[in-house]
């Protein structure tokens, strides 16, 4: 059931700054209103009044709406004409297509003496016999029903005749509402044995389907059912777009490890078989434009965006990501990415026997502008010194500063036989 709220009427009322008082007209048409309050005292300086296509039952909670001239309750579900006796001002009402079956309830609108405009089409009232001359009998101020200019020779014949056709209009009128009683209580019990029973295990969909393609009466309690279904469609709807939603994707762990993310199910292959690189080679849409990707590397992940999909990869080794290159297949469409190792000076080497030797790498990093490579990039040199086994121990050149004496093995310095010709400056001191 929707409310009435200062929200809403708020939300209605821009042109006024949303202040309600100085309102004069609002529109709350097809908002599923089931009953009118509130209005007659946050806008009394109503004027026009819409609130067609709701589920209002009741006319109620108006009559302080002293300046209202045009009120509009069509396509509700009011069955009785009813508590507008105060509205002085009114010109206009328009009740189109309720299910008024107590055309008596008319009468309730003598002493609204400016009323000249009053439709009624789409009531049962309007299938009695003569109906039209009833209503013009009665209110002898209209100068319009449902449309139609009343003429003077029409009101004169329908005042002469009102009682007569009053007797008779009361005679369908009792009939209508026992006709009205049984379908209300028939209705009612037809829709709760099949909410019991029949639409309990259904599917959602079926049970929607099953309902829109079954023919139903022209009555409140169907309207009620149509917009029961009508919400949990709408319930349905909100549920799917919830599933939809894009969930919040966490690229790193708590203590910062990147995560493996493959959103596009795509594909790929990586390989760090190569002491100085490792390869991803990851099966993108042959298609795809180039334009649609998004590549970033970082030492210890690569991350791709494939029109808006995820593919993150922890790599398992730290990679120089200046000089990370992708390459895209223009046969196949795979993007290949070749990232160098950054710390390529220490990985293990293979002997010709097959087995492994560590090797070491001594490197200097060049400047830019002395070692430009033909793409314009910089490089890294490397120099081989020997195997470890062999590498000197530079920690030991400390070590004769504490012993005077030692000397480290590794040396085997061999003394130097000086030429016959030499002669010692006595002013040098010895180096030992």
């Amino acid at each position: 059931m929707v409310r009435i709220t200062v929200e809403l009427v708020r939300n209605k009322t821009e042109h006024h700054d949303r202040l309600l008082g100085p309102v004069e007209e609002i529109a709350l048409h097809q908002e599923n209103i089931e009953k009118i309050e509130y209005l007659q005292d946050w806008c009394p300086k109503l004027k026009i009044l819409l609130m067609q296509s709701n589920l209002i039952a009741k006319i109620e909670n108006l009559n302080k709406l002293k300046h209202l001239t045009y009120l509009n309750l069509a396509l509700n579900n009011i069955e009785i004409i009813e508590n507008l006796e105060r509205l002085e001002s009114l010109e206009k009402l328009d009740l189109t297509l309720n299910f008024i079956g107590e055309i008596t309830s008319v009468e309730n609108l003598v002493g609204n003496y400016n009323l000249e405009n009053l439709y009624l089409i789409g009531n049962p009232c309007t299938d009695y016999d003569n109906y039209r001359d009833f209503v013009i009998g009665t209110l002898p101020q209209l100068v319009y029903l449902d449309g139609t200019a009343i003429e003077r020779s029409i009101r004169i014949t329908a005042l002469q005749n009102l009682p007569f056709i009053r007797s008779n209009i009361i005679f369908e009128q009792e009939d209508y509402k026992y006709k009205r009683q049984k379908q209300k209580s028939r209705l009612q019990a037809q829709i709760s044995e099949k909410w019991e029973n029949e639409y309990q295990d259904m599917d959602p969909d079926e049970r929607n389907k099953k309902f829109w393609a079954e023919k139903t009466e022209h009555a409140p309690e169907v309207r009620y059912e149509m917009e029961r279904f009508r919400q949990l469609k709408l319930k349905s709807f909100e549920t799917e777009d919830k599933k939809e939603e894009k969930r919040h994707l966490n690229f790193f762990a708590a203590d910062g490890r990147p995560f493996n993310i493959n959103q596009a199910k795509l594909v790929f292959r990586f390989d760090n078989s190569d002491r100085n690189k490792c390869t991803l080679d990851l099966a993108v849409y042959k298609h795809l434009d180039s334009s649609h990707l998004d590549i970033d590397v970082q030492p210890n992940y690569v991350r791709i965006i494939i029109k808006g999909k995820i593919f993150q990869l922890h790599l398992p080794e730290e990679v120089d990501t200046s000089n990370s290159v992708a390459e895209r297949s223009q046969t196949t469409g795979h993007l290949v990415v070749t990232m160098p190792l950054a710390n390529a000076a220490i990985k293990p080497a293979s002997n010709t026997d097959g087995s492994t030797k560590k090797v070491a790498l001594l490197y200097t990093e060049h400047k830019a502008e002395e070692c430009h490579t033909a793409n314009g990039q910089t490089k890294r040199e490397f120099l081989e010194i020997g195997p470890a086994d062999n590498i000197l121990d530079f920690t030991a050149l400390t070590q004769p500063r504490s012993k005077p004496n030692y000397i480290d093995p590794r040396f085997n310095l061999v003394g130097k036989i000086p030429s016959p010709d030499f002669v010692d400056n006595p002013e040098v001191p010895d180096l030992i």
